[in-house]
């Protein structure tokens, strides 16, 4: 195969140089003859392993077109070619699905047809993104081919269902025989070096509308009406989205596109939420008597670390009380309940949804024989007998060498888990030794009226630094798993790509768990829990004294760790999206000649385009689980989290959309029903966030002790208000500790005066009691209302999402009666048009027969 050194069609041409032959597919080589390397033999060997590639690829029936680089002289672009022979004959063996009719069924939703006054704003226009023609449709067989709809041999197999069959032969035609096993696969060839490139072309350039008038410009199509600022208001336009890269990364943005219109129920509620507790925060009584001189002006509370902590006033913590006042109101409760009956909502809608998308997009019956992947196939070098066949078939390893390696893989994924937890136990160590450096440090003013005093207390700081160190920490754990679980997912050797995938989910997703969520379950549920009382502290490792929380709890100590991980994590991925891409092609463009770019070919524009590589979905998927266990998990301490989220990703579907446009090169379009093994990751977090928010509300919370103390202290022998009430709520929630009792170690700092005793957060006896500073009946009363509250809020919604699971059904009855009906109408074409060529059949061998009888019983003449 000779190298073209010359280009003369259009920038825009999608075609080989004779203008006939569409390009499928590019392979991008360095021409070893020009390389200025001293590697001879090396070279030889990788042009070796080439050359008999595309010769295997030529015997394959592909057609190859070679053509050297305008900018580069040692590039080489093979184009490769499908012909119709070659189509019809793959599209057979992957079970293709393609037209035989026009299909005059009602397919598209028309729910909102009475409201299009309103919606049609939102609405793709119509005008410039035509809605497709649907077909009935069924697998391709060569020898039924006249009963499919074949008005044009060169539009029958649309750009999309090409490329996916050349790459589907790419990936397995081989180019090397090694010992009896064959080494095959373009994917291995790139991760080799003996190509730089495959991929299939863009059709048009994203900012301009191609010079060639039979192009459908659905590149530009989808820039200007999906990836361009001015359209983020409108809906997806899906169904090109699909056409054009795939049902797989279809369906991403359509299950995208719908967790944020769901997103903006919660949104409306959570803030909802948020206001009551801010219009609210004033009328909060407890709050008051925090910041009341004569109640909280006057209780002086024990030092929460040894020597160096003094004596401290309630009323310092007068602001911080405030602001919990916001979160920690009735309005958590209501919206921790709704967002358990939310998830489920959004889960069984989805499940709906997704089931119409199958219909639409002709994915109901998916047939695709999964082939093993080229890495699995490479190492297979053992021989067994295969049960069912009963057949010699290669395996990469023996049962016994299975287990290694899943042992093997199984230790490196928990030695990193533990590293993690070493990781969070590390933030708190900082935790409880910055807290003593703030406490020495900071004013000690024992009135809480120094403005910094006020505003930024000790365990403000605290919290703030160690929440900026642990999102710091995360991200570059973050960064560091990543490659590690992909070399332990690459080690484990799974034999098919979706087995790939769903092993490299778990790993991943079990580790973001652990690395993204440790701070915040440390903080709801350890925090504070095991401190003891001032004069028998717990110690973490005999030397760090245990840090307590606020006087009114953790939780907004929570939504601090919330805001800055949640909220920093969003823009630093945003960032990371747009900016690398765009620098990395800025700096391919800037080693090209000014103004070339509008000369170069189509092929060599999308070279210096971006890879998006096999797992680039992957990662956008997981990024969003992340956000979903945030939303969810930890909401009852958080109720604009939602609202995070929703801003979020309508930044999230333009940004990504964006980059699959613009900077990224053309995915090689593949099939898919569904979003695989998210599904049940979500139903598992959806499970557990109702545990989480119940025990944030009973544990982390100060609602259940304020609702015990509320209905209680009206009742002997507690108190005999003549009503409910909540005055005196603060002093009841502190013990007394006679400051005599201080031992060495502990003995605070007393240059702010002298006490005979000091308060502390906790329900125990006072001295001189018989059992003093032991917990009091009052601390048992509220634990039973705790775990009572979990049982209670964790019964009603697991009976709700219950009731609304099995009411809501997957697929809806009119998508089951379309997926029937169409069924029903494609068999019968098929059985119509088969007995046609039957009758034609029969009608032939008749005439024949007639003929053959009229031709014996003629006469002979001599």
């Amino acid at each position: 195969m000779g190298i073209s050194e010359e280009f003369n069609g259009k920038p825009d041409s999608l075609f080989f140089n004779d203008g006939q032959r569409r390009i499928d597919f590019v392979l991008v080589y360095e021409d070893e003859r020009r390389k200025e390397t001293n590697k001879k033999g090396s070279n030889e060997k990788q042009r070796r392993k080439r050359q008999a590639y595309e010769s295997n690829l030529m015997c394959d029936g592909l057609q190859l077109e070679a053509t050297r680089s305008l900018l580069d002289d040692k590039l080489v672009f093979v184009k490769v070619h499908a012909p119709w022979e070659v189509l019809c004959t793959y599209a057979e063996i992957m079970h293709i699905k393609l037209p035989l009719k026009p299909n005059d069924l009602k397919t598209r939703s028309s729910a909102f047809d009475n409201f299009n006054w309103f919606t049609k704003v939102l609405q793709v226009d119509e005008s410039i993104i035509k809605p497709e023609q649907e077909f009935f449709t069924a697998p391709f067989e060569k020898n039924r081919m006249n009963d499919f709809y074949i008005q044009d041999r060169d539009t029958f197999f649309n750009p999309a269902t090409r490329s996916r069959i050349v790459y589907f032969i790419l990936s397995r035609v081989n180019y090397q025989v090694v010992n009896n096993v064959k080494k095959f696969g373009i994917n291995r060839l790139v991760s080799s070096g003996i190509y730089k490139a495959a991929f299939p072309l863009h059709d048009c350039n994203f900012s301009r509308q191609s010079e060639d008038l039979s192009c459908p410009n659905e590149r530009y199509l989808l820039y200007r009406e999906w990836a361009h600022p001015r359209s983020i208001y409108k809906k997806q336009p899906l169904d090109l989205i699909r056409k054009y890269y795939g049902e797989k990364i279809g369906i991403y943005f359509a299950w995208l596109g719908y967790y944020t219109q769901m997103l903006l129920l919660a949104a409306v509620v959570g803030v909802a939420c948020f206001l009551y507790g801010y219009f609210n925060q004033n009328n909060c009584t407890w709050s008051k008597e925090v910041c009341d001189p004569n109640i909280g002006g006057k209780i002086i509370m024990c030092p929460q670390c040894d020597k160096l902590c003094s004596f401290w006033n309630l009323s310092i913590t007068c602001e911080s009380s405030k602001k919990l006042c916001i979160f920690d109101s009735f309005g958590t409760l209501v919206f921790a309940v709704f967002m358990g009956v939310w998830v489920t909502l959004f889960l069984e809608f989805w499940k709906r949804r997704q089931a119409e998308l199958e219909y639409e997009w002709d994915t109901v019956e998916l047939q695709q024989e999964e082939q093993a992947r080229p890495e699995y196939e490479a190492q297979c070098t053992h021989v067994v007998i295969n049960e069912i066949t009963q057949e010699e078939e290669r395996v990469p390893f023996t049962t016994w060498g299975k287990c290694i390696r899943i042992t093997l893989c199984a230790s490196a994924v928990f030695f990193w888990i533990l590293l993690i937890i070493a990781s969070v136990i590390g933030i708190i160590v900082y935790r409880l030794s910055v807290f003593i450096v703030f406490s020495a440090k900071l004013p000690k003013n024992l009135n809480g009226t120094d403005p910094i005093q006020k505003y930024l207390t000790p365990q403000t700081a605290t919290s703030i630094t160690a929440s900026l160190i642990s999102f710091i920490i995360i991200m570059i754990l973050n960064t560091i798993y990543e490659k590690v679980a992909i070399v332990i997912t690459n080690f484990e050797l799974p034999r098919t790509q979706t087995d790939y995938e769903n092993s490299l989910t778990m790993k991943m997703f079990l580790f973001q768990f652990v690395n993204y969520y440790s701070s915040c379950f440390y903080i709801a549920f350890f925090k504070g829990k095991f401190v003891g009382y001032p004069g028998d502290p717990v110690y973490w490792l005999g030397k760090y004294r245990n840090e307590e929380c606020d006087p009114g709890g953790c939780l907004l100590e929570l939504t601090t760790q919330l805001t800055i991980i949640m909220g920093g994590k969003a823009i630093w991925n945003n960032i990371q999206e747009v900016l690398l891409p765009w620098i990395m092609n800025l700096i391919g463009r800037c080693r090209t000649v000014s103004g070339a770019e509008m000369r170069t070919p189509r092929w060599e524009q999308d070279y210096h385009l971006q890879p998006m590589g096999k797992l680039g979905l992957f990662y956008e998927y997981l990024e969003m689980i992340i956000q979903f266990g945030f939303v969810t998990l930890f909401v009852a301490s958080f109720p604009l989290a939602p609202l995070l989220a929703l801003v979020n990703n309508i930044l999230e579907i333009r940004v990504d959309a964006w980059k699959l446009t613009t900077q990224y090169r053309r995915m090689v379009p593949e099939k898919a029903q569904d979003i695989g093994a998210w599904q049940p990751i979500m139903q598992g977090i959806a499970i557990l966030a109702v545990v989480t928010n119940a025990m944030i509300i009973a544990f982390t919370s100060d609602m259940i002790p304020r609702l015990v103390y509320y209905w209680s202290f009206s009742v002997p022998p507690y108190g005999d208000h003549p009503h409910n009430t909540m005055e005196g709520y603060i002093n009841n929630t502190l013990s007394y500790y006679r400051v005599a009792d201080f031992r060495g170690r502990e003995n605070p700092y007393t240059g702010l005066g002298n006490y005979t005793t000091c308060r502390y957060r906790d329900f125990r006896n006072p001295p001189g009691h018989p059992q003093e500073y032991k917990h009091n009946i009052y601390y048992w009363h509220v634990i039973a209302a705790k775990l009572a509250f979990i049982i209670v809020m964790e019964h009603v919604i697991y009976s709700v999402k219950f009731i609304i699971s099995y009411t809501i059904p997957d697929v809806s009855k009119s998508t089951k009666s379309k997926i029937k009906r169409e069924k029903y109408l494609t068999q019968k074409l098929l059985r119509e048009n088969h007995l046609k060529d039957m009758t034609k059949n029969i009608g032939v061998i008749v005439e024949k027969m007639v003929e053959v009888v009229d031709n014996n019983l003629r006469p002979k003449v001599d």
